[in-house]
């Protein structure tokens, strides 16, 4: 008989690692730290990538920046272009086309105002600007509009020097005489049609337009010493002889070393835009001569005698004192070299370049 075999008995593995110790208050520390650490292996990983991939970012941003500024550096002042994103551009950041007496033109103005001498030419008067003789008129055209920007920030920087301001309400003025045409009066909704159509405007492009234009005539009233004392030397003159005409007060006034224009349009439409002249004589009986009043042209100080009306025109002489002042300020800047432009264009003016 056999004897029955018993089962094996398996070996039990021998570890070497230790059995795993009771957590006690003395013993928390030092379990915590190793639980930690057995977390850093996964965790800095991930940390250096993050950090590089934040350095990496700001790298490429500055890069892309640098290149954007350099880019429309080139734009603007190599190549000059002067088309529609630009322009937009120019609005949102304030970069600059010139400076006059310290004060910075914005390229804005200057790309404004060329935008509409631009589409003028091109929508109205169908010049190819692209021929031999639209480049001549765009060269002509381009040093306008930049002295034009340079005037205006000029005008700016004075009205803020003596507090001179113009309000919404001076603008909606000279927009509403405008509404006046000799067919009746126009809708104000045809009048921004009209100035998008002809000059390619819209309705706050032009209010901006017209603002800097009053700001300019205001400036150029007041700091005119000289033509102020030729208007006061004509009112004594007429305040002895009221009887006085426009032409012999010419004359007195030329005896005495000044400068005046006599002159007559001849008949006009009585809504004729002539810087308000054409409303002053309708207000006047015939052979009467208005008081002084200040052209919204800004050209300076007229009187105005009535000669004949009728239901539709209106024919007068006038008598006008020039400013002069704020063009020989001008003028007297750039022989000091205090007018620089950023941009090479082909100026008449000889403004110093930069």
């Amino acid at each position: 008989m056999k004897k029955p075999r018993l089962p094996k008995l398996k070996k039990k593995q021998v570890t070497t690692e230790e059995p795993p110790s009771r957590i006690t208050n003395e013993t928390v520390a030092e379990h915590r730290e190793k639980v930690l650490a057995g977390g850093r292996r996964f965790k800095y990983p991930h940390q250096i990538a993050r950090h590089k991939l934040v350095i990496n970012t700001v790298l490429i941003s500055l890069v892309t920046i640098v290149i954007l500024v350099v880019f429309g550096w080139w734009q603007l002042y190599i190549v000059q272009n002067t088309g529609d994103f630009f322009y937009r551009v120019t609005r949102i950041v304030p970069v600059s086309v010139a400076s006059v007496d310290g004060k910075s033109v914005r390229f804005s103005d200057y790309l404004m105002t060329l935008k509409g001498s631009k589409h003028y030419l091109e929508q109205t008067e169908k010049v190819n600007l692209s021929d031999e003789d639209g480049k001549r008129q765009l060269e002509f055209i381009k040093s306008q509009a930049l002295n034009d920007a340079i005037a205006d920030s000029y005008a700016a920087k004075l009205a803020k020097e003596r507090n001179i301001t113009i309000t919404d309400k001076e603008v909606d003025a000279v927009i509403d005489a405008s509404l006046n045409t000799v067919s009746g009066k126009i809708s104000e909704e045809v009048y921004n049609n009209s100035t998008l159509s002809t000059l390619g405007y819209t309705p706050d492009e032009y209010r901006h337009i017209i603002r800097q234009s009053l700001i300019r005539q205001a400036v150029s009233y007041d700091i005119d010493d000289k033509a102020r004392s030729i208007k006061t030397a004509a009112e004594k003159i007429l305040k002895k002889k009221p009887s006085t005409s426009l032409s012999s007060l010419a004359n007195q006034l030329k005896d005495k070393g000044y400068s005046v224009e006599v002159g007559s349009p001849g008949l006009v439409p009585k809504t004729n835009h002539d810087g308000g002249l054409s409303q002053t004589a309708l207000g006047l009986k015939t052979s009467e001569i208005s008081k002084f009043i200040r052209s919204t042209t800004g050209d300076g100080y007229y009187l105005v005698q009535l000669v004949s009306k009728n239901s539709t025109q209106v024919n007068y002489n006038f008598l006008r004192i020039p400013l002069t002042e704020f063009d020989l300020q001008l003028t007297q800047l750039k022989k000091n070299n205090q007018i620089k432009t950023h941009i090479t264009v082909e100026d008449t003016t000889e403004i110093k370049r930069q």
